[in-house]
């Protein structure tokens, strides 16, 4: 992970200072730098080990990062990580266009590998997370919004570059087609569990440990599982509450929801449904050759479940 924080130094190098500033600015505010780490472990499984991974792990967290400075200008975010946010700090305009800075450097970085395959996996993942984007700001304020319709934008719009990242590690390995659908599977499975996670933490973390307020997705009217959960199991009147809270983006019930959540033993729903998703990327970790770092990703998806940031 060294190694990789050095290529991302080192390519975040522009002519522009403003574009180096915001880049540097994100970049280094505590990301958990998961997806890389997905690749790196992927590559070790298979025993990989050469210097393309580095450079390919920098190009799953420069798309990453990209679209995080996206998200808090649509989101209109003001805290990240305990952090102001890069468009409270710098402004939309120069969010949005260090964000796309950070795209097409990644689509360079991807041509140095020099393998079509990467960057099929990579441009079309790139492009599910553009449509899960735009699929979330279709369903803003959708209290009719079911499962399967939260599913299908989190395993597009999240899920889908940790499956990625672990797909590239496997080719860069020269795996077999089961070896890589393992690695894919495992990506997947873990993204969605680590969404969910995200997603209970949202009305039942600490807003201190989180670096977040809690109530953020309610605010944008985000129709998560915990609140899906909630109306399910809910009296006419608390589905009312939340319904309303949804429409309306409104954190002023934020209370009266967070208690319905607990209370219907929603957040107990939705952390089953993560821990599903866990022993999904378990199992699919245990495809692959035995050794370090497949216990490594077996514990990630354990720890996945656990974590309250």
């Amino acid at each position: 992970m060294r190694e990789v924080d050095r290529v991302i130094a080192q390519r975040l190098d522009s002519g522009v200072p403003l574009v180096a500033q915001v880049s540097r600015y994100i970049i280094s505010a505590g990301g958990k730098r998961l997806r890389p780490a997905l690749l790196l472990l992927a590559c070790g499984a298979l025993g990989y080990e050469g210097e393309q991974r580095y450079n390919l792990a920098a190009v799953v967290e420069f798309i990453h990062t990209a679209t995080l400075l996206h998200d808090d200008v649509v989101d209109d975010s003001a805290l990240r990580r305990g952090n102001a946010t890069a468009n409270e700090t710098f402004g939309n305009p120069a969010s949005v266009l260090v964000g796309d800075f950070l795209y097409s450097r990644a689509f360079q970085m991807m041509v140095d590998a020099k393998n079509m395959r990467i960057m099929q996996v990579l441009a079309d993942a790139t492009n599910v997370i553009a449509e899960g984007e735009v699929l979330q700001l279709m369903n803003m304020h959708n209290a009719s919004l079911d499962e399967e319709g939260y599913l299908q934008v989190i395993r597009s719009k999240t899920a889908k570059l940790f499956e990625a990242s672990a797909r590239v590690g496997a080719i860069l390995a020269g795996g077999d087609v089961a070896m890589e659908d393992a690695c894919a599977n495992y990506g997947n499975a873990l993204g969605t569990a680590f969404q969910v996670i995200d997603d209970v933490l949202d009305y039942d973390g600490d807003a201190a440990v989180m670096g977040k307020s809690l109530g953020d997705d309610l605010r944008e009217g985000k129709a998560t599982l915990p609140l899906i959960a909630a109306m399910q199991r809910g009296t006419s009147a608390e589905r009312g509450v939340i319904q309303s809270a949804i429409e309306n983006g409104s954190v002023t019930e934020l209370d009266a929801v967070i208690r319905i959540v607990r209370q219907t033993g929603s957040l107990d729903v939705a952390r089953q449904s993560a821990a599903m998703e866990a022993e999904r990327a378990m199992t699919q970790a245990k495809r692959l050759p035995a050794g370090v770092y497949v216990d490594s990703l077996v514990q990630l998806a354990a720890l996945s479940l656990g974590r309250q940031t």
